[in-house]
């Protein structure tokens, strides 16, 4: 080494102080974006380095820890997918067990509460044709099962026994199209016979146009056809129209609507009644008053008063007018105690009463004060006599007799109107023909003229 070196020094030095040199021209140099030369060569240098370590570290880390720490993940899947698979079946047979257990609730429901004799049933098996609806239950002639008999579950009638074995019964379903029975609607007692379809939904047959049949009224067994008891429930209207000569009527059955497992063979038939329909207008729940506030000793407290308002309506012044009318004859108005036999006097609504001290309103729609003038007519009015100690006065010769008046009156402050006399064209043509002259009015006085 030390022979290529003193061989090959002066190129050496050379090549160290270019390479110095190029490093000082790095530092001081810098990119278009404002980066040192020497970085960017640095870091273009480390880059592949870096990569290939990082690609190095997670290729062993990936090895590690999907072949040396799990190398018993295997088994450990194939018992957890054993454990699933058995737990799967254990929830499966536990809800088995809790609908046998329901059905036999409601089968034993059923029993309690019906009057007829029933008697519990397991289906065990189903018909062998292509469009038949009939089962096979396991109970016959040895426990008392015959032909023509009815079966039933807890949501309605099922079908009937057209078979009796010894230890099995032959069943035919309500949707068989064999199938018929008697039924009557809730609502209306719409009348008709029931029959299958070999579909979900059956028919009612022979029902008159005139019926009256809704949507989702229900049916149930008339007792007609001697095979079910009346008061079964059959089923809910789906759809309804008239149609020629009857309506038709198709409804869903409840009693397969949710399978068909056990059943009640109907040993002896008891008829029952048909419940009645739920009323249109269920009642609505109103929740009491909140509790009335409490003083600070538990004390009721007092209700505070309401602002006064006038009143808004003409019923709300017609009330304001009778309290007062009432109040004005000193009478009380809904206290629900009569302390006067008299009733309220209301013929004075709208009545003012009289200003204490005031003159009383002007009778004739004129009043007569001491301005104001009687009215021009035949009437002459009189002037006012003078007071005198004399009994009689004499009248005034050929005119009319003077009229006294009268004091003030002390209820409507007005002079009376003096009596007419005679004209005095008729006073002289009485004395022309020879008539006696009138007869003046007695004097205001109660004195008689003097002859």
């Amino acid at each position: 080494m030390e022979s290529f070196l003193n061989r090959y020094r002066n190129i050496t030095v050379l090549l160290l102080v270019i390479f110095a040199q190029l490093l000082l021209i790095a530092v001081q140099v810098k990119s278009e974006r404002d980066i040192p030369m020497i970085r960017v060569w640095a870091v273009s240098a480390v880059t592949p380095v870096a990569r290939g370590l990082e690609a190095i570290r997670s290729g062993s880390a990936g090895l590690v820890r999907n072949y040396i720490v799990l190398r018993n993940a295997d088994d450990e899947n194939r018992r957890l997918r054993t454990e699933l698979e058995r737990y799967k079946i254990e929830n499966i047979f536990l809800k088995n067990e809790l609908n046998t257990a329901d059905r036999a609730k409601a089968l034993q429901v059923l029993q309690a509460h019906t009057p007829s004799r029933t008697l519990a049933a397991t289906v065990i098996g189903t018909g062998a044709g292509t469009g038949s609806r009939v089962l096979f239950v396991d109970r016959g002639s040895v426990s008392g099962v015959q032909r023509g008999m009815a079966v039933v579950t807890p949501d309605g009638i099922a079908g009937k026994v057209i078979a009796s074995y010894p230890i099995a019964s032959e069943v035919l379903l309500i949707t068989d199209p064999d199938f018929a029975a008697g039924v009557v609607s809730q609502k209306n007692q719409a009348r008709g016979t029931l029959k299958g379809q070999g579909t979900p939904l059956c028919r009612v047959d022979y029902v008159p146009n005139e019926e009256k049949v809704e949507l989702g009224e229900w049916f149930y067994t008339s007792g007609e056809d001697r095979i079910f008891p009346r008061g079964f429930p059959v089923g809910v209207v789906k759809s309804v129209r008239n149609g020629q000569p009857y309506k038709e009527i198709y409804l869903e059955p409840s009693g397969l609507r949710r399978g068909v497992d056990d059943v009640l063979i109907l040993i002896e038939n008891v008829h029952q009644e048909i419940p009645e329909a739920p009323p249109a207008n269920q009642p609505v729940y109103i929740a009491p008053p909140p509790p009335a506030p409490t003083g600070p000793d538990g004390a009721p407290a007092a209700p505070t008063a309401a602002s006064p308002k006038g009143p808004e309506t003409s019923a709300d012044k017609l009330r304001t007018e009778y309290q007062a009318a009432a109040e004005s004859q000193k009478k009380t108005l809904g206290d629900g105690t009569v302390k006067d036999p008299r009733p309220v006097d209301f013929t004075k609504l709208g009545q003012q009463p009289p200003a204490p001290g005031g003159a009383p309103p002007a009778v004739g729609g004129r009043g007569q004060g001491p301005g104001n003038q009687a009215p021009a007519g035949n009437a002459v009015p009189a002037p006012q006599a003078k007071k005198t100690s004399e009994p009689n006065a004499h009248p005034p010769t050929g005119g009319p007799a003077p009229v006294q008046a009268p004091g003030p009156d002390p209820q409507n402050q007005r002079v009376p109107r003096p009596a007419p006399g005679p004209a005095p064209e008729q006073r002289r043509a009485n004395q022309a023909v020879g008539a006696p002259a009138a007869a003046p009015p007695p004097s205001a006085t109660g004195g008689s003229p003097r002859k």
